[in-house]
C-alpha cells in the first residue's frame, strides 16, 4: 500500500472511532455467545455495505479511469471515505460487537484495507456503478 494512503485512511479511521465517546456498556457480550460462522454472518452485510459504499464512490470520481495504477485506486478509496463514514464506521463497530472492543480498528486499518484495493478495482473495472 501507498504511504500517503495509509496515512490519509488513518485520519479517517481515527474520526470514525470517536474516541470521546463512552465505552458502551449492556450488551457488549452478545458475540460471545455466537459461533464463528454466526458472527461470520452477522458481519457480512455491514462489510458488503461499507466497501459497497467505496465502489460505488470510486466509480463516480471523474478522476476514475480504466486501467487505473493501484497508487491511483488507493488516492480515490481515501477520497471515498468522506462519504462512506457511516458504513465504514458501522462496520468497525459492528465487528468490535461481535468480536471484541477493539477489534474493529484492527481489522480496518489490516486485513480490510489490505483486499480493498484490489476488491474495488475488480469490482470497478468489471462495471458495477
Amino acid at each position: 500500500m501507498i504511504v500517503g494512503a495509509v496515512v490519509g485512511l488513518s485520519l479517517v479511521v481515527s474520526v470514525a472511532f470517536e474516541p470521546n465517546l463512552p465505552p458502551t456498556s449492556g450488551n457488549n457480550t452478545a458475540g460471545i455467545r455466537m459461533s464463528s460462522q454466526q458472527k461470520d454472518a452477522e458481519i457480512q452485510p455491514l462489510l458488503r455495505s461499507a466497501t459497497d459504499c467505496i465502489i460505488h464512490a470510486v466509480a463516480a470520481d471523474p478522476r476514475y479511469h480504466v486501467p487505473i495504477k493501484p497508487g491511483d485506486i488507493n488516492e480515490l478509496i481515501v477520497t471515498s471515505m468522506t462519504v462512506c463514514i457511516e458504513p465504514v464506521r458501522a462496520m468497525i463497530h459492528g465487528h468490535d460487537r461481535l468480536f471484541g472492543e477493539g477489534t474493529g480498528a484492527v481489522f480496518f486499518m489490516g486485513p480490510y484495507l489490505d483486499v480493498l484495493p484490489m476488491a474495488v478495482t475488480k469490482q470497478v473495472s468489471g462495471g458495477l456503478q
